[in-house]
């Protein structure tokens, strides 16, 4: 993008008033263009950032009425057109879905309190390649991704540790397989699975197979 064209934008958000607003000013602003009109499903801005590769994305986290969410969304618009910057817009969100946000590659966070001059602004910011994230915010996510890489490189050493035997098994407790079953199908006696049932435990330092099998989901280890 050269410094005399325009940026060119996308909106997604399901709040049609918010978007209309938003789509006027840019129509007002030889600045911005928009790519499209604006979307109200994420999936709708993948398929904009295949077609036109726009500059910047406006990108609410949460729609209703379908089960992608900004975050996925992101993370889709990034593998499709890896230049355009993600401004993700939200009225409320934890820091978990900051931390993903951010993993996916968005490249700024807004809250919808703000003004509608003031989310342009950070489209302009974010096409130049600034990061728009309050210093506080930003301190918290960065905590949260180094607590959720060590709780992450803890869990799977503890993983390492199982036999292959019993991650066979952790994987069909995972499935739903009773012990009764799951000695049938390894040919191997209900006694047995016992056994390496509770020496998997041990191992995890888990108390029983559900707290084993959500731990091993929880730390991708096991997908259902």
């Amino acid at each position: 993008m050269s410094g005399d064209e325009p940026i060119v934008l996308v909106i997604c958000d399901d709040h049609r008033i918010l978007t209309d607003a938003l789509a006027v000013l840019v129509d007002r602003d030889p600045g911005l263009r928009l790519a499209a009109p604006p979307v109200h499903r994420p999936d709708d801005a993948v398929s904009l950032a295949g077609e036109h590769h726009p500059d910047v994305i406006l990108m609410d986290v949460q729609f209703k009425g379908t089960e992608m969410s900004g975050v996925e969304a992101t993370r889709q618009i990034k593998a499709a057109s890896p230049n355009t910057r993600v401004v993700i817009m939200t009225a409320h969100a934890g820091d978990d879905v900051l931390v993903d946000a951010a993993e996916a590659g968005a490249s700024a966070f807004l809250t919808k309190e703000g003004s509608a001059e003031e989310v342009l602004d950070a489209v302009r910011s974010a096409a130049q390649g600034e990061i728009l994230i309050d210093p506080d915010t930003l301190r918290r996510i960065m905590q949260q991704v180094a607590t959720d890489r060590e709780a992450k490189r803890e869990a799977l050493e503890r993983f390492a540790t199982l036999t292959d035997r019993e991650s066979e098994i952790l994987g069909l407790i995972a499935a739903g397989e009773r012990n009764e079953e799951i000695a049938k199908a390894l040919k191997i006696k209900p006694i047995t699975v016992q056994t390496h049932v509770r020496n998997l435990l041990f191992k995890l330092d888990m108390h029983s197979k559900l707290e084993a099998v959500t731990y091993a989901v929880r730390s991708g280890v096991i997908t259902l």
